[in-house]
This record gives C-alpha cells, sequence and structure tokens, in this order.
C-alpha cells in the first residue's frame, strides 16, 4: 500500500487552521492607529491597486456600525478583493478539488469557532451588546481567514492583499471598508 504524500499548499492551508485560536483577535479596535498598522492597511489598498485613499482609525463599535452599514461604501474594495479570490482560485485548479475544499473547511470552521466569541468578548468590554455587529466583525475575520488559506495555498507574496488584511485582523484590528475616500480601519 502507497501512502500519497499531500501536497504542500494543503499543508499550508492546514497549518493555518490549526494556528488561528493563538491570535488576538479584535484586541486592537477602537485604539488609535499605530505607524506599523496604517502601513500594513497601506500595503493592502496598494495591493488592491487602490493607492491614494487615506487610512483612517475608528475609535468606538458605534462608529463601526454606522460605517458597516453606510449605504455609499466604496464598490472598487469588493470588486478587487473578488478578482483576487477568483484569480487564486485559478491558480489552484491543479489541487484536487475535494481535498482542497477539505482544507478550507477546516479554516473556516476554525475561524468561526474562534473569531465569534472573541468578536463578542471585544464588544462586551466595551459595554456593547449588539450580535448582528458582533456577528458581522466575525465574519468578517472569518471571510479573512479563507482569503488567507487561499494565497497560503497558492503560494502567493507575503505582500499579498489577503496576507496585508489578513495581518491587520490578526493584529486586532477588523478593516471595516471604503467609505468617503477612505479606509475605515476598526
Amino acid at each position: 500500500m502507497s501512502v500519497v504524500a499531500e501536497p504542500d499548499a494543503l499543508w499550508r492551508v492546514r497549518r493555518l487552521a490549526a494556528r488561528l485560536i493563538d491570535e488576538p483577535w479584535f484586541a486592537a479596535v477602537g485604539e488609535a492607529l499605530t505607524p506599523a498598522e496604517t502601513a500594513e492597511a497601506e500595503a493592502y489598498l496598494a495591493a488592491l491597486d487602490l493607492s491614494g485613499l487615506t487610512v483612517v482609525g475608528v475609535d468606538g463599535w458605534a462608529a463601526a456600525a454606522r460605517l458597516t452599514t453606510d449605504p455609499d461604501w466604496d464598490h472598487r474594495w469588493w470588486d478587487r478583493e473578488e478578482r483576487a479570490r477568483t484569480d487564486l482560485l485559478r491558480q489552484l485548479d491543479d489541487l484536487p478539488q475535494p481535498a482542497l475544499l477539505r482544507a478550507l473547511t477546516e479554516v473556516t470552521q476554525a475561524a468561526s469557532r474562534t473569531v465569534h466569541g472573541a468578536a463578542a468578548l471585544a464588544a462586551i468590554r466595551a459595554g456593547v451588546v449588539d450580535q448582528g455587529l458582533t456577528a458581522a466583525a466575525a465574519g468578517a475575520a472569518t471571510q479573512a481567514c479563507y482569503q488567507q488559506a487561499l494565497a497560503e495555498a497558492a503560494g502567493a507574496s507575503s505582500k499579498h492583499a489577503f496576507s496585508c488584511k489578513y495581518r491587520l485582523l490578526i493584529s486586532g484590528r477588523w478593516p471595516l471598508g471604503i467609505v468617503d475616500g477612505a479606509l475605515h480601519l476598526f
């Protein structure tokens, strides 16, 4: 009986799933942005070909709630992330798709288990009891983990937009989106 080795791409995704629990999800929301966080957000924007936009810190959950429901958000952000996602998926066509799907599912399940509690705890510590908002925060973090899993599976550069976004989230931040010409970072 021969043993089939798991492709390196799938191993990288499984390794990501295993380390999600150790990250400080939402630990810095509402705090002043550091120069390193601003630089990471600018790198994220540059990777999405959205250089020139400003990065603005969001100082509280109420402001975050307003921004997440602002009808005038800039759709270029979403469109470019979607293009990056489909480009990565195309690069992964040669992998055994059932195995890739299982590995990506492991990441999203591990992320979901971890980030929902972290978002709720961060909100409660701030005196906020808004299950919809904490679900949105957890959903955004889970999506970022999925996106990072794609980037890692494809062997993308650490400068890939999804890697920059993921680093922002694991540093305790939540990128809320682009509104009024600025990326709002909570």
